[in-house]
């Protein structure tokens, strides 16, 4: 089963637009009333039945069973009769916020790195499922949404032939609200097998990524380049009074410049993970954990540069969506061991950015050396076979500087 997700830009009239407001202040009061139930029976266990508790906990029975998915959503259906608010939405987007709940819930006992579940502001919770769909509810140019009708959507693109769709999600961000539309299809697509050509790449910290085919990208700055206006920004917002007219005017102003941010980093990872598959059959990266990354010394570049989603996310799907063979690779020590003799020549502290191997003399710049490192191990993991013919000046290796001109003419 393959399955897609179509964003489309929202055009709704200021009587939808007032539709969605209510959706979301309604589902969130739902989902902050069921998360308060579970926290307060969570909250009266914690003492002994023989003792009082230090603070003021709710006085729950003995025998009340845990508020679980099943319990809560019985108790939606009868809440609806003393609250006739929650008839305003539909039914099946309120069972969807119980399920959001119970997944966040779950995660936390399953992974306890995710963190206890929060209550959620306005500011937390956009968005907003319909399961469900209605027959014939996509046309050119808008869709129908179940009890709220017909609207107006930008479309960007075309609907997938073959695929139905099956799911409707509204999201409400800073420029305005945003469709996502799950389609699926039943046909079954073979994986990938292994071509001729590999590539392999190399996460850098001085560079962006390294390749096997001697080029350097240089690490993107679309963040640190724009900083001056955020500081800007963030200085209007100070002398604003909080709560204000001018103040949320500024909080947006914030928001949108975020926002522009991150469109301008996926759209270039997009491309770049388009061209990388446009050179080669063959894709092996490393399987480092970023997230380590992410705390580490260089934290502030891997996060503007968006490398973790790179490697883990956009590159794989590309590959996959173009026919082209992925496969991480064992990471260690790929900076320590010589592409040409395959002997290992020691640590290199980070200010070294050149491999110098004492044994074969070779002279390669640091990530093109581990790239080809791992275009090895990627080649003997794929049961091809490895060639030593990797001269000094065979593989010229130079600073590639991708524009998005550049990689729109390359695609």
């Amino acid at each position: 089963m393959i399955t897609f997700t179509y964003r489309y830009k929202i055009k709704p009239t200021k009587q939808q637009i007032r539709k969605f407001d209510q959706y979301l202040d309604i589902c969130r009061s739902v989902y902050n009333f069921a998360h308060g139930e579970r926290k307060a029976w969570l909250e009266s266990r914690k003492s002994r039945i023989d003792r009082c508790s230090i603070v003021s906990e709710y006085i729950i029975p003995a025998d009340a069973t845990f508020p679980s998915y099943k319990n809560q959503a019985k108790a939606l259906t009868e809440a609806k009769k003393k609250f006739p608010h929650l008839k305003l939405v539909n039914a099946q987007a309120l069972q969807q916020v119980l399920k959001r709940l119970d997944k966040a819930w779950s995660d936390f006992f399953k992974i306890p790195e995710r963190g206890f579940p929060r209550f959620r502001s306005k500011n937390r919770f956009r968005s907003f499922i319909f399961p469900q769909l209605l027959k014939n509810c996509l046309d050119n140019g808008r869709v129908k949404l179940p009890s709220i009708g017909w609207i107006k959507i930008r479309q960007s693109r075309p609907y997938p032939m073959g695929f139905t769709p099956k799911q409707f999600q509204v999201v409400r961000r800073a420029s305005g609200y945003y469709l996502m539309i799950v389609f699926q299809s039943t046909e079954t697509v073979p994986d990938p097998i292994p071509g001729k050509i590999s590539l392999g790449v190399d996460a850098g910290i001085e560079n962006f990524i390294g390749l096997s085919n001697g080029k350097l990208i240089k690490s993107p700055r679309f963040l640190r380049n724009q900083l001056k206006k955020l500081r800007r920004l963030q200085r209007q917002l100070k002398n604003k009074i909080k709560g204000s007219n001018n103040w949320l005017k500024s909080v947006n102003k914030i928001a949108l410049f975020h926002e522009k941010v991150a469109n301008t980093r996926t759209d270039w990872l997009l491309k770049l993970a388009h061209h990388l598959c446009s050179q080669a059959d063959n894709i092996f990266v490393e399987d480092i954990n970023f997230n380590s990354w992410s705390k580490g010394l260089f934290r502030k570049q891997s996060l503007d540069s968006g490398i973790g989603s790179f490697i883990n996310q956009i590159l794989p799907f590309v590959a996959w969506k173009r026919g082209k063979y992925f496969e991480k690779v064992n990471k260690d020590f790929s900076s320590q061991e010589c592409p040409v003799c395959r002997l290992y020549t020691g640590k290199k502290l980070l200010h070294q950015r050149i491999h110098e191997c004492q044994y074969c003399n070779t002279v390669l710049p640091r990530d093109v050396a581990a790239s080809l490192v791992i275009e090895q191990r990627g080649r003997i993991a794929v049961g091809q076979p490895v060639s030593n013919q990797i001269a000094c000046g065979e593989r010229g290796a130079g600073v590639l500087q991708l524009t998005l001109f550049d990689l729109v003419t390359a695609y």
